[in-house]
C-alpha cells in the first residue's frame, strides 16, 4: 500500500487497511506506545458546511490509536503477534476544538499515557495546517511544532484480547 509506511519501517495492521489507503494516511512515526501520522484533507472527506467530516476526523485519530497500541514487530506471542492477542478499543471519547478545510494537512499524534494489565489509556492529539505551513518532506514530525492548530483530542481506551 503506497504511502503508509515510512522508509524501513511497516506496521501489519496497515497490510489490509483499505480505509486508512483511501484516507491517504501517511505514518510518520512508529515506536512502542507512539504513533505520528499525516494525512491531507481532500473534499470527498468534507461534510455539508465545506470542513471536515467529524467521522474522518475520528477514522484518522482511530488509526493513530490503533498503531500506538500495536506494535509495528510483536514478541512471539504477545500483543499483535498472528498467533497471539491484538490490542484493540474498549471505548473512545473524542472532542473537536476547531474545523478544518479541504486542502489542509492533518497531524495526529498518538501517545501511550498509562496501560495495566489488558488495559491501556492512549491520548490522540490532531492538528490541522495549511500545505504550505507544513514540511511535507519531514520524516518525523514528532512534536506539534509546525503541524499547525489543535482541532480535536482523541482519548482512547484499550484491551488485549486473544486472537480467537
Amino acid at each position: 500500500m503506497a504511502e503508509l509506511t515510512i522508509p524501513g519501517k511497516t506496521h501489519p495492521l496497515l497490510n489490509n487497511d483499505y480505509a486508512s489507503e483511501w484516507m491517504g494516511i501517511e505514518v510518520l512515526e512508529l515506536a512502542d506506545g507512539h504513533a505520528t501520522l499525516r494525512m491531507p484533507l481532500r473534499q470527498e472527506m468534507l461534510n455539508g458546511f465545506g470542513m471536515a467530516h467529524g467521522g474522518m476526523i475520528f477514522a484518522f485519530g482511530d488509526t493513530a490509536f490503533a498503531l500506538a497500541c500495536n506494535p509495528a514487530a510483536p514478541a512471539p506471542g504477545g500483543a499483535g503477534d498472528d498467533t497471539g492477542t491484538m490490542t484493540v478499543a474498549s471505548g473512545v471519547d473524542i472532542n473537536f476544538i476547531k474545523s478544518a478545510y479541504r486542502g489542509q494537512v492533518l497531524t495526529a499524534v498518538a501517545n501511550r499515557r498509562a496501560s495495566t494489565g489488558r488495559s491501556g489509556i492512549y491520548d490522540v492529539q490532531i492538528y490541522a495546517a495549511d500545505p504550505d505551513a507544513v514540511d511535507l518532506t519531514a520524516e518525523s514530525p514528532s512534536t506539534p511544532a509546525g503541524a499547525g492548530e489543535l482541532i480535536a483530542e482523541f482519548r482512547g481506551r484499550s484491551r488485549t484480547i486473544s486472537k480467537k
